[in-house]
């Protein structure tokens, strides 16, 4: 009797659970662990879709990591700490370049410029790119997209960047803007909101964009191993719509509005320089409005990335990048 009593118990706690289950303990849905290159008002639509439960009306359960420095980023997607990249398209190349049997595709692009600005230290009048020679220049990591992009446009205003100036580009992505800060060089390459807290605090002037001098190219991609869009493609489905919904409320929302949904990824920053740093980048057409890579921007990052001397051989559109996604996502969201 007592047998029959537990086993009873049993069957009540094990009904109760599948009840709780299917009426109010709904699951989480599917989890995606993305990684970002850094933390920036640059990747606005992707805090547009947590902050605004895109991802959730998906069904997603993401959870976001920043990991500085495109290297250390896609060491932690190879190794399989994350699930989805937020990273430069050059990294894929590299990845393939060398030899990878499990190789990087990029499936939705969230930037189509680059997105650093050249701050100067001192005011500058009528600047002219001229100024910069036999400057001391703090760039970026050599072989990451912003010191190509930054490469890319200095020869294009006739300055060679290992002859003309003195480039320093051995410090580490996360500690730039405390170098310049505390007095290493003369100009530096920098990211929003990190420019216009410069220009605020009036340690810097923002003279010029390299987003604009360098043109459109697929800057900032969500990428996946592909054995895992392979195993999961109704997850990067549902990724690529929440973001597509994403980069559309940016496109119609106004950049106060745009800050006030994500301020909460950047607790230590005035609202006011979110939101001028979000008009600075919207006006400059950086979001991209769609998750789709294509053929013209692609081959504009491999030009860039042949006069800095690091790609081996060009690569084709369709190697590493999977636009389906993207367009599936144009298609269903409406």
């Amino acid at each position: 009797m007592r047998h029959l009593r537990i086993c009873g118990l049993w069957m009540t706690v094990l009904i109760l659970t599948l009840a709780i289950s299917a009426c109010g303990g709904k699951p989480s849905g599917a989890k995606v662990r993305i990684g970002e290159v850094t933390r920036s008002v640059f990747y606005a639509p992707e805090y547009v879709a947590l902050s605004q439960g895109f991802f959730k009306a998906e069904g997603l359960d993401v959870e976001l990591t920043t990991t500085p420095g495109g290297d250390k980023t896609m060491t932690a997607l190879l190794s399989g700490g994350i699930d989805v990249a937020l990273v430069g398209s050059e990294t894929s190349i590299y990845v393939y370049q060398q030899g990878a049997d499990d190789p990087v595709i990029n499936f939705a692009q969230l930037t189509q410029t680059d997105g650093t600005f050249l701050v100067s230290r001192q005011a500058v009048s009528g600047f002219d790119w001229s100024r910069l020679k036999g400057k001391t220049f703090l760039g970026q990591r050599k072989g990451g997209m912003p010191q190509m992009a930054g490469e890319f446009t200095l020869r294009k205003h006739g300055i060679d960047p290992h002859k003309d100036l003195h480039l320093i580009q051995n410090i580490d992505f996360a500690n730039i803007t405390s170098a310049f800060a505390s007095g290493t060089g003369d100009y530096v390459q920098l990211f929003e909101p990190e420019a216009s807290v410069f220009e605020k605090t009036g340690k810097g002037h923002v003279v010029a964009s390299f987003g604009v001098e360098s043109g459109k190219l697929p800057y900032t991609v969500f990428m996946a191993r592909k054995s895992y869009l392979e195993k999961n493609k109704d997850t990067a489905q549902k990724f690529t719509n929440a973001i597509y919904r994403a980069q559309q409320w940016v496109r119609e929302k106004s950049a106060e509005e745009i800050a006030e949904a994500i301020a909460s990824y950047f607790p230590d920053t005035d609202k006011g320089i979110i939101a001028s740093s979000i008009n600075r980048y919207k006006e400059q057409g950086t979001y991209a409005t769609d998750p789709i890579i294509d053929g013209q921007e692609w081959n504009h990052l491999q030009e860039i990335m042949t006069a800095a001397g690091e790609l081996q051989k060009t690569v084709p559109l369709e190697t590493l990048v999977d636009a389906k996604f993207a367009r599936k996502a144009i298609e269903a969201v409406k």
